[in-house]
């Protein structure tokens, strides 16, 4: 069935936010815009501070959803535009110094507080309070105050309309307090300046813990060169690349980065586009064959026509796969997210119902309202329902797993590595780089007529020892220590092979095919060369005077700990998904020697992200373990994005999880951790909730002074931080580890 959503044209506006701070952000922002005619979905991303917004063009414009953010208290950020340091930093700063002034009136106003319930009540006191309140709401409070307001216009109850109650219910008491005598207005407005410093304190911590806003985009545009050589009318010229369009002629030499999309008109060589395929052995391009900006050309000069530029070259592809599956990354359940939905607008009726009981409930049954009591009961209400230790919980928690995973070396930088990695049934990893070391190395030789595999290699070593080819490198590693001979006449024929005269000997080393048009007849080795290609590895051949002397396979090989990784994982009952942009062939071969049964092979970088989105639209929770370029849409769109440290830029800040180092086994380490932060988790609410829940309804009662009720909020935090981290800072001797992957029996047992 068509619906009108499918009928109508859509257009996808990417939208970069500042502010943020917990999940009452994420859902008062979807709220705006799910109010909004036009909008047809939106997708936020609190980790990335980010929102994906479908809206029909005819209804809605970019302008009007920007401004929708705005006028929440929100800001809005270039998505292209990746903030420097010092703009971050500048951020941070503001925020702290907010924090500043907003402890000293804290501090300042707690001293008066202290001197009037000893009795030295002096006449300036209520003027200087007064001030302090007001300082607070209106001054260091203002940012707060103007979230609260949009979002109380618009039906949004969130922590800044609970927290604006709280502050002007102290207010209103305070007020009252100051032109009546006897009144407790300091308490009213102390509790009204506590509860801001408070609010202002979790927004800093927020800005300071979470998840920084990535650099991947930037990193990667920096991967294409700036400039081109562009040949026209005969002459070559350096442009900017900007100024290149299709069908132009740009040439590229050797070790140079291919600045533009295009096909090949004239030349041969290597080239290494592991950004695409994720391989490190280069691929031969000639006439006819596609190149991608981006990638480096090594070995021979290529003269290439232009195809694709600006937004239609692979890079930016790929730029904006990692875009938008930050924002289609289907968002995480809270843990608190049922119990706020509901929290606030509790809280609220509950600070209600007090005043009412307590004048209209008392008049009916005193025939005398008890307004001191009323105004009492409802402002402690709203103090004991600021879910302070609420919103602390899933934080702390975090904080202990990540410090449990910072001594194994792994690094969990998102809520998603503790709340989801536990419901995680499929593990896809990507084959080079993660399963593999991603280097071409010679894995197998053999000889052929009266040759050994010693003269083989280094025959091969003599003629390559010029070449500045990977698989050259691969083969001078292997022959090291050996004694090579002397080389003459030393000849390389791009993208094909390499020949040089050794002791009167002609030695031709290359590809297969090279030596067969080169007339060396290839049945000797047939049967070996076949079983090679078979097991999915690059065979280079080396032949002499004509006669084939034997053959050089060269593969990417396996991590050390590879198959017992994913062993465990098997154990854990997870289920390893691998896949590449590698072939078929090799794909399996690779599986079939870690023990990985289910494969998916030769996938391109945008399309990685596609099979991520098949495995979650069939109902698993997925974990993508990658080190590429070619990984990082990829492993934004996966639930639990894992990224080997010793990878690339790009695939690290687009991951969830770090793995300090190229050990795959960390992937099952972090699985643990996080399953026992999550337990943890679990227990921080529970006690947090505990508070709010018996001390909203006893502030209720009228027995509960505002003051006592600030001092519960800092009891139920203390508690849960207790709870977190107070196992953790009492000695134990750890038991012995099961082995150098293992966790450590206590770990788990005391989570």
């Amino acid at each position: 069935m068509v619906t009108e959503a499918t009928q109508r044209p859509v257009e996808k506006s990417q939208i970069k936010i500042g502010g943020m701070q917990c999940s009452f952000c994420v859902e008062s922002i979807r709220k705006a815009y799910s109010r909004m005619n036009g909008v047809i979905d939106v997708g936020v991303s609190l980790s990335h501070e980010e929102a994906l917004v479908q809206y029909d063009p005819a209804k809605v414009t970019p302008a009007q959803l920007q401004e929708t953010l705005r006028s929440l208290g929100y800001t809005v950020r270039d998505p292209k535009k990746v903030r420097s340091f010092e703009e971050e930093d500048a951020e941070l700063r503001q925020h702290r110094n907010r924090l500043f002034v907003a402890a000293g009136f804290t501090l300042a106003s707690l001293g008066l507080m202290s001197a009037v319930w000893l009795g030295q009540m002096q006449p300036w006191f209520r003027w200087v309070m007064l001030g302090f309140t007001i300082s607070m709401i209106f001054g260091v409070g203002w940012p707060i105050l103007k979230m609260a307001s949009a979002s109380l216009s618009r039906g949004i109850l969130n922590q800044h309309v609970l927290m604006e109650f709280a502050a002007f219910g102290g207010l209103a008491g305070g007020l009252s307090g100051f032109f009546k005598h006897p009144w407790p207005m300091a308490d009213f407005m102390g509790a009204a300046i506590f509860v801001t410093a408070y609010h202002v304190l979790s927004g800093y911590v927020s800005l300071l813990v979470r998840t920084r806003s990535s650099q991947a985009i930037r990193k990667l545009m920096a991967l294409q060169p700036e400039t081109a050589r562009v040949v026209r009318n005969g002459l070559e010229q350096e442009l900017p690349v900007a100024e290149v369009r299709p069908g132009d002629l740009v040439r590229v030499r050797p070790g140079e980065g291919i600045p533009v999309d295009g096909v090949v008109v004239k030349g041969l060589s290597g080239v290494n586009q592991s950004l695409v395929t994720g391989e490190p052995i280069p691929i031969e391009k000639g006439p006819g064959d596609e190149v991608i900006g981006g990638s480096v050309n090594q070995t021979g000069t290529l003269l290439v026509r232009v195809t694709e530029v600006g937004e239609e070259s692979f890079l930016q592809q790929v730029a904006r796969s990692i875009q938008e599956a930050r924002a289609l990354k289907p968002g995480i359940m809270q843990l608190v997210e049922h119990l706020l939905h509901w929290f606030v607008p509790g809280v609220l009726v509950a600070a209600a119902a007090a005043f009412i009981i307590w004048t209209l409930g008392a008049w009916l049954v005193t025939g005398e309202p008890n307004i001191e009591r009323a105004i009492f009961a409802s402002l402690a209400a709203l103090v004991m329902g600021y879910p302070c230790a609420l919103g602390m919980a899933t934080p702390l928690a975090m904080i202990r797993g990540g410090g449990m995973a910072a001594q194994k070396g792994i690094l969990m930088r998102s809520g998603e590595a503790f709340q989801v990695f536990k419901d995680v049934k499929k593990v896809v990893l990507d084959k080079t780089g993660t399963l593999t070391k991603g280097e071409p190395s010679v894995v197998e030789v053999a000889a052929s007529g009266n040759y050994s595999q010693e003269q083989v290699i280094g025959l091969a070593a003599a003629v390559e020892t010029a070449s500045e080819h990977p698989l050259a490198r691969a083969i001078m590693e292997r022959a090291e220590g050996l004694s090579l001979p002397a080389t003459r006449d030393f000849t390389a024929i791009p993208g094909r092979g390499v020949w040089a005269t050794i002791e009167d000997r002609r030695v031709l080393v290359g590809s297969p095919s090279f030596l067969a048009t080169e007339g060396v007849d290839l049945g000797p080795v047939r049967e070996q060369l076949d079983a090679l290609e078979r097991r999915g590895q690059t065979v280079v051949a080396l032949a002499a005077e004509g006669r084939a002397a034997g053959l050089i396979a060269i593969s990417d090989t396996l991590k050390d700990d590879a198959a017992e990784a994913i062993a465990r994982m098997k154990a854990a009952s997870l289920q390893p998904v691998m896949i590449t942009g590698d072939n078929w062939r090799t794909a399996r071969a690779v599986a079939a020697q870690v023990g990985i049964s289910e494969v998916l092979a030769e996938v391109l970088p945008e399309d990685k992200a596609e099979q991520i989105r098949k495995l979650q639209r069939q109902g698993h929770r997925v974990a993508m373990v990658g080190d590429g370029i070619n990984d990082a849409p990829a492993l934004m769109q996966a639930d639990v994005g894992i990224a080997i440290g010793a990878g690339t830029d790009i695939a690290i800040e687009s991951a969830d999880i770090i793995l300090m180092g190229d050990r795959v086994g960390g992937v099952v380490d972090a699985y643990f951790i996080g399953k026992s932060s999550f337990r943890k988790m679990v227990q921080n609410v529970t006690l947090a909730f505990a508070f709010n829940g018996i001390g909203v309804p006893a502030a209720v009662t009228g027995l509960v002074h505002p003051v006592f009720a600030m001092i519960a909020m800092a009891a139920s935090v203390s508690a849960v931080l207790l709870n977190s981290f107070g196992g953790r800072l009492i000695p134990r001797r750890e038991k012995t580890m099961r082995g150098p992957t293992s966790i450590a029996p206590t770990e788990e047992g005391n989570s």
